[in-house]
């Protein structure tokens, strides 16, 4: 178990800095979520805290005490990677003990924790096996299972599951979490889905172009995002954006001064007459229980409304939608929320 600090982080690769003056506290025990696109910085910032990559600035704290010069080896952590990185000619519980063995540990102190990650994870049954005889959603339960055999203090994730397809990520994705309230250890993870952090992080951080854009919780960022870029990145569908000089009247009057983008959520706006915007429909999908209405404004700004429900409408037909006061946001010039 152990928290983490982060102290002014800099990383440049020759003149050109990536990583810009990070600060961040990752609790004991927590489940942190650095989220962001591709080429943020997250798993570079994820690579230095495991100390598979040099900070150029900085300090990197593990219960309080500084690691920048402590080798990734005597750090305590674990990483679990992308790739999986299994040896294809050991069975899976040679993959398990590789690690261990090098360590010069017991032979029935490391027996006893493979049939312990064996068991969290339930891969009893092929153990035995080589990984080429396993599924992805196997491999990277092995690719787990090494990290947890090592029993660190905190857990890194590299995007674990970028490379399932889209069922077995959500059922992975549902195992991790529930093996985080087993373990209890503060683990790290990286990825690119917005879903993926809203769904497993008790403290996401937002990472745009090497700088944390906003912390928090995944309701706090979703009902209160800090500026443009948050709001736009967290929630799916992304959230609605509209110049404030085109609203209609009875709206234009609802904003903050100083406020020139309005921003609603496709799944709060509704079919109604009140507070309304007026709506050419293009597309139309049906889910089943929900539907998804893309369209845009008079002026030509595109709009995408979420109803939880089927519905009749068409493409080509105009509507008009409304929504509640309580669910707007509202935007200045420099793209602080207001």
């Amino acid at each position: 178990m152990a928290n983490l600090k982060l102290r002014d982080i800099k990383k440049s690769y020759g003149k050109t800095e990536v990583i810009h003056g990070l600060d961040l506290e990752v609790l004991d025990g927590e489940f942190c979520v650095l989220v962001g696109p591709s080429g943020c910085g997250k798993s570079t910032l994820l690579r230095m805290i495991a100390g598979l990559e040099a900070i150029t600035e900085g300090s990197i704290l593990i219960n309080d005490e500084r690691v920048n010069d402590v080798s990734a080896a005597k750090r305590g952590l674990a990483m679990v990677f992308q790739s999986y990185a299994l040896y294809p000619h050991m069975t899976v519980r040679q993959n398990l003990a590789f690690g261990l063995e090098n360590l010069k540990l017991d032979k029935d102190d490391i027996e006893q924790r493979i049939n312990k990650a064996a068991n969290q994870l339930r891969m009893e049954d092929y153990l035995k096996r080589r990984p080429g005889q396993l599924s992805g959603g196997q491999r990277q339960r092995v690719a787990i299972g090494r990290a947890i055999v090592r029993e660190p203090s905190i857990y890194l994730f590299d995007e674990p599951l970028s490379n399932l397809d889209a069922e077995l990520r959500v059922a992975t994705r549902v195992e991790l979490k529930a093996l985080h309230a087993r373990l209890g250890n503060t683990m790290i993870y990286v990825t690119h889905d917005q879903v993926e952090a809203m769904t497993m992080a008790d403290k996401i951080v937002v990472m745009h172009d090497g700088i944390i854009e906003q912390t928090g919780s995944p309701l706090d960022l979703y009902n209160k995002p800090a500026n443009l870029f948050v709001a736009g990145f967290i929630g799916s569908p992304k959230m609605n954006f509209l110049d404030c000089s085109s609203l209609p009247e009875e709206i234009k009057k609802l904003s903050p001064k100083g406020a020139t983008t309005f921003g609603i959520r496709p799944e709060h706006l509704r079919i109604q007459d009140e507070n309304t915007l007026s709506l050419q429909v293009k597309t139309v999908e049906q889910l089943g229980s929900d539907s998804y209405l893309y369209g845009e404004t008079i002026d030509k700004q595109e709009i995408s409304i979420k109803l939880n429900s089927q519905t009749t409408i068409k493409g080509g037909e105009s509507v008009k939608v409304g929504f509640s006061q309580s669910d707007t946001h509202w935007f200045n010039e420099k793209g602080a929320s207001l």
